[in-house]
């Protein structure tokens, strides 16, 4: 009996961690960018000032890229044909750029904070 109650009380507090989780991940904004033809689209995006958002990179071409920025501080490798979901911030009011370390000829962008 007492086993049944151990069980019981450990699936429950998995339940409530893994609940926790993804309801605090869902709690974000968030903001699509997607690469085609090794460029970002849109090139400029505007998140909220002060706000901790998600960026949802889609990575419409065949190859890999790797989503990078000095100003924030992120660095992701995105296959091709894949997603990738980035958070972000809380960032103070200002541009800052991103860039495609693969193709930093072509994929180029700034998120515009507001």
């Amino acid at each position: 009996m007492e086993i049944n109650r151990l069980k019981l009380v450990v699936y429950i507090l998995g339940s409530l961690l893994i609940y926790g989780a993804s309801s605090a991940q869902a709690d974000f904004p968030e903001f699509q960018i997607e690469i085609k033809n090794n460029r970002f689209i849109p090139e400029q995006l505007k998140i909220p000032a002060g706000t901790k958002v998600r960026l949802r990179v889609i990575n419409c071409d065949k190859t890999p890229e790797e989503f990078e920025s000095y100003d924030f501080n992120r660095e992701k490798i995105i296959l091709g044909g894949k997603e990738a979901k980035i958070l972000v911030g809380p960032l103070p009011e200002g541009e800052y750029k991103f860039f495609g370390e693969f193709n930093p000829g072509t994929a180029q962008g700034v998120l515009i904070v507001e």
